[in-house]
Order: structure tokens, then sequence, then C-alpha cells
């Protein structure tokens, strides 16, 4: 259900299947922070970040990647939820956001075979020992059926110390080359048990983790999964099999499907895609169209190029999706619905962040996985200066990015995203 203001669908409020409603079309989406204090708690720097998104009119906002087992990070510095032993912090990073911002939601992830060894010093693991073809990647172990068991209950835990701390939702990270990723995909999944083999083995993972955060959070509790419409590369997840997991978890009952593509080593969601697919925004809308009527009363939100009111303007008015997710652009304009929505702002923009000394780096290895990388270094350090006070600069140059490189280590040119 819906209404539409005079000023357009973008600014209508949506209602989703739990009964929650949204303000408005626009959601911040989830953007890693790195932001968190030694030990996974989030801390003053966090809650100056959220503070700021708050007064940016957002109809929904989701966190930055929530990680659910401390030995596997994508990144330092990342929130971690194993138990309740920070649920005073997490209770005040949430009320930061809720002192002027409306429903925020907690995204909950695992890294798998994407775990960053510097950050969590332990090997990464998978569902089977397959490395990612990214600079860097370590060849992961392959869970065995107990540890699979455990971190699906992981799922369950994080989800209902989210609800205790006065989160409005969570958020399943099914996408861009993570865990659950990886179990959907059979370029990474090769496994011939009850958690792979075919396509409903590979996708069981994804329901028993769904039905083990819904039996963890009370009945009106929002729950939804961010989704990879495909992994744009041979032999991987293809949109077909999408379908299928789309029906799967609208069955289950899921209350917003987010809708992005591509892994890191694939990077579609960053934008690395022909010129001609960038040109005309929204990268996956397409195949938005083709689970509309898959997904019935269940919104879909896509994420991934949109830069203009128009666009986005039109994506809802053909009912393409539901919901418009914003990513980079956040980094730049905080406010950016209050932009849209309220100062007349027609665009938003976000620097395409390249890796310079192209022909030199190209002949040591591949450019697109390094510059998706690097884009996503460059934007969290926007994040870094607002959390500290600070307003975005949009002109630091790339090169300075680099610094965070040394932060991080060698393993900074490796997936990260939320």
């Amino acid at each position: 259900m819906s209404s539409t203001p005079a000023g357009g669908r973008l600014g209508s409020s949506l209602t989703l299947p739990s009964g929650r409603t949204l303000a408005n079309r626009l959601m911040k989406s989830a953007l890693s922070e790195g932001l968190a204090e030694p030990g996974g708690a989030p801390g003053t720097r966090l809650a100056n970040l959220y503070r700021r998104w708050g007064d940016g009119g957002y109809g929904l906002l989701v966190t930055g990647n929530i990680m659910i087992d401390h030995r596997h990070l994508s990144e330092p510095g990342q929130v971690i939820i194993e138990d309740d032993r920070h649920l005073a912090a997490l209770t005040r990073w949430a009320g930061s956001y809720h002192e002027h911002g409306g429903p925020l939601w907690a995204q909950l992830n695992h890294p798998g075979r994407q775990a960053n060894q510097r950050a969590g010093r332990h090997r990464p693991v998978g569902p089977s020992a397959i490395a990612a073809r990214v600079p860097g990647a370590a060849k992961p172990r392959a869970l065995t059926d107990r540890e699979i068991r455990e971190i699906i209950a992981r799922f369950g835990t994080a989800a209902a110390v989210a609800e205790a701390a006065g989160f409005d939702g969570v958020q399943i990270h099914g996408a861009h080359g993570y865990l659950v990723t990886q179990f959907l995909s059979p370029g990474s999944n090769q496994r011939d048990d009850a958690w792979g083999g075919d396509p409903e083995r590979r996708r069981a993972f994804v329901v028993e983790v769904l039905r083990a955060v819904r039996a963890s959070v009370g009945a009106g509790f929002p729950v939804g999964i961010k989704l990879n419409s495909a992994d744009f590369q041979r032999g991987g997840f293809t949109e077909e099999e999408s379908h299928g997991v789309v029906r799967t978890l609208i069955a289950e009952g899921v209350d917003l499907i987010e809708i992005s593509g591509g892994s890191y080593e694939a990077p579609a969601m960053m934008g690395v895609l022909p010129e001609s697919t960038r040109a005309r925004e929204a990268y996956f809308l397409d195949y938005a169209r083709t689970v509309r009527e898959i997904a019935g009363q269940v919104p879909i939100a896509v994420t991934g190029g949109f830069r203009t009111r128009a666009a986005m303007e039109r994506a809802l008015a053909e009912r393409d999706c539901d919901i418009i997710g914003i990513g980079r652009p956040a980094c730049i304009t905080s406010d950016a619905p209050r932009a849209l929505l309220e100062r007349g702002q027609e665009r938003l923009d976000a620097p395409v962040i390249r890796v310079g000394a192209r022909g030199l780096i190209g002949r040591l290895t591949d450019l697109p996985p390094v510059d998706s990388a690097l884009s996503l270094l460059w934007h969290a350090d926007q994040l870094h200066r607002m959390a500290a006070g600070l307003d975005p600069d949009p002109t630091r140059p790339w090169w300075r990015t680099l610094n965070s490189v040394i932060r991080i280590g060698p393993s900074a040119l490796r997936p990260k995203r939320s």
C-alpha cells in the first residue's frame, strides 16, 4: 500500500508486509564504514555518522555489514554481534540515528572466503575450498556441516540482539560474493551434500538463515535480504537461478528484497560495466522487472547506478521497483533525500574512482577488481571524514586513499562491500 504526494512518487509512503510504513521511497543502502571500536562495538564515530544521516530524510537506512563472527571479518573496524556483550553500545548507536531519522535496519553478514585474514586472523572458510579470483585472495577451508549450522544460528542470535538494541529491522546480506552468495553460486559451491549439488540444495543455506532469523525476532519485526541478480561470471549464479531463490524467499516470508549484482571477481555493483550500461542508470533494473511478478506484494529495492531524480521517478512509475537504493552518493551528499525532495536537486553525483598508472598496474593484475576496491576505500574515507565532524571532500585524489591500503594491509585491495 502507498500514497502519492504532489511532489511525486519518490516522496510517497510505502507499507511493508510486516505492517511497518516507510515515509518515502529513498533507502540509504549499506556501506561498509570500518568505524567500530576495538572488539567490534560501535562508538562515538559511528554515532556521529549516523546522526548526520539521521538528518537526511531517508525512508529507510541500512547499516554497513555487521559481522556475526569475530574470527571472520572482511575488514578491520567492523561492528560484530555474537551475543549481547555490546548491547548498550548498539542501543546508543541506533538511538543516535533515531534522534531525527526513521527506520534503521542492521545488515547481517558473514564474509566466507572473502574474509580479510589480517582483520580476523583466521583462515577464511566457504562452502568449498575454492579461492576468489581477486588480488591476494586466500584459499578457504570448506565448512563442515556442523560449522554451517553454527553460522546459521549466529545469524539468528545477531538478529535477536539487533532487535533488543532498538533497530527497526534486519537485512541478510546475500549479494556481492559473501557467504550466502557463495552457497548460491555453483562457481563457489561444489558440495555434493545437503548444502550443494543442485540449485535447490544450494539455496538451502539462505533458507535456513532466513528461518533462523525469523524464529529469533518478533512477528512484526521486518526481515529483508540483499540478493544478487547474477554473478556476471561464466559458470556462476544465473538470473534463472536467482528467480528460483526469490520464489523461495517470498514463500518463506520476507519483507523487502534489495537487488544488486556481481561479486568482486566481476564487480558490476561498482559500475564496472560497459559504458552504455552505466549511462542509462540503475544497473540492475532490467532484472528487477523480471522478478516484479514473482515478488507479488513484497517490495523490490534496486541499488546501483541511480543518479537522476527523473530516472528514479520513472522506475517507480513503471513499477520496475518500489524503493530506490542510494549507495555512494550518500558518501558525498549525506542528506540526499532532502536534496531531491526539498531542495529540488535533480541529480546526485559520486565520482568514479580509478587507480592511476593503469598501464603499469594493468600488467601486474586485473584492473576492475583493483578499481572496485579503491573506489570503495575512497568512499569509506568520506564516511570517516563525516564521522570526525568534517564535510565530505569530493575532490580528494585517488592516491590519498592509498593510506587506507597501508592501514588495512595488502588485502585492502580485496572485496569488502556491504
